[in-house]
């Protein structure tokens, strides 16, 4: 199991550090409460979505074109961190895009939340790396998660 900050930093190319680096800077950001290097880790338009079961089994598709709600809920005071643990990281890059799909488990301090996958956007602009489009799945079971 991968902890939000500790993506593997040796990647296959520096390219795929690149894009991974974007996504330690994110998890870092969200354990750290610091909206403002979460911030950083965003494109200037951002979308964003879910995709879960609501209480009645039947899927839901949230869907969002901003991130502000989310550097908010980062930034506000809590007592609890948000930690996210992350493995089978899939790294895929053409030229100015890349997608990076991984599993996930969600934390509250020490409190399991939900489970699910990470799908990333991201392009490569002149200031580099940015996530341009979030999605996820979320759960609470079945989480496969790998022992450490």
């Amino acid at each position: 199991m991968v902890l939000c900050s500790g993506i593997p930093a040796v990647a296959q190319n520096a390219e795929e550090a690149a894009v991974t680096a974007v996504i330690r800077k994110l998890f870092t950001g969200m354990l750290k409460g610091d909206s403002a290097m979460v911030h950083e880790a965003f494109a200037r338009n951002v979308t964003m979505a879910t995709a879960h079961r609501d209480k009645t089994n039947q899927p839901v598709l949230k869907q969002e074109s901003s991130i502000r709600d989310f550097l908010k809920q980062v930034g506000t005071p809590h007592t609890e961190a948000y930690r996210e643990e992350i493995w089978n990281i899939e790294v895929q890059i053409d030229g100015d895009l890349a997608q990076v799909w991984c599993d996930y488990a969600f934390y509250v301090g020490s409190t399991f939340s939900h489970c699910g996958v990470d799908a990333f956007q991201l392009h490569k602009g002149k200031d580099g790396w940015r996530i341009f489009h979030l999605a996820d799945t979320r759960r609470k079971e079945p989480c496969a998660m790998p022992t450490k």
